[in-house]
Order: structure tokens, then sequence, then C-alpha cells
């Protein structure tokens, strides 16, 4: 089994709703994503798919979040905007674009993340 990753940044705000704490209040992040695809087989010049067309793919779907209140975004409105939705968020937008997807694990520090896979 092959497993390939890349990673991308984005710069949000968010607070938690509900949470009791310093979340709750509004607070940035500098947040990581990595992108994981796996797969049994190699193409015919011996790639599972080209580094550079996920590291494009992935860019897009942050697009939208990149220097954004997350509340504010549709999604998280209803959701709260953690670590956890996130990744699901992002995930279920690269799902169709990315069919060998395995997970999004989504970093808001270097000591924590939360990872969704299907």
């Amino acid at each position: 089994m092959y497993s390939l990753r890349v990673e991308a940044t984005f710069s949000s705000a968010h607070n938690l709703r509900g949470y009791k704490g310093k979340c709750e209040d509004l607070h940035g992040h500098n947040w990581r994503v990595e992108l994981v695809v796996k797969s049994e087989k190699l193409n015919n010049i011996g790639i599972v798919v080209d580094f550079k067309d996920l590291k494009k793919k992935l860019k897009a779907s942050l697009e939208e979040m990149d220097h954004k209140y997350l509340n504010k975004i549709a999604y998280f409105k209803k959701v709260n905007p953690t670590s956890e939705n996130i990744a699901k968020y992002i995930y279920k937008k690269l799902i169709r674009q990315v069919p060998l997807l395995e997970s999004v694990t989504v970093w808001e520090n270097s000591t924590s993340c939360a990872t969704y896979e299907e």
C-alpha cells in the first residue's frame, strides 16, 4: 500500500460556541492541513498521483477559510468550527476531487491536531 501526504496552511479566526474557557472568545490560528491518499497501485509512470495536483486541490479547498472568521462561513454557522469539524469539512469538499483520499488532518498548533477519515 502506498500513502502520500501533502500539506498546506491557512490563517483564520474562530470562537467555539458552548465552550467554557479561553476558546469561547474570538482567537486565531495558523492552521496546517495534511491530506493523505492511499493506493495499492501505481500508474504507468510509477506514481499514485502527482503531488502538484494534490497540493493544488488542497490549497483551493482552503481559500474560502483563509483570513476569514470561520463562524461566518455558512457551514460553521450551524456546526461549531472545531478542529474536528474543520477536518471533516475539508474532507467532504475534497472527496469528489480526490477519489483516493484517506484522511484530512487539521493542526491548530504544533502539538494539537484532529483527523477525519471515512
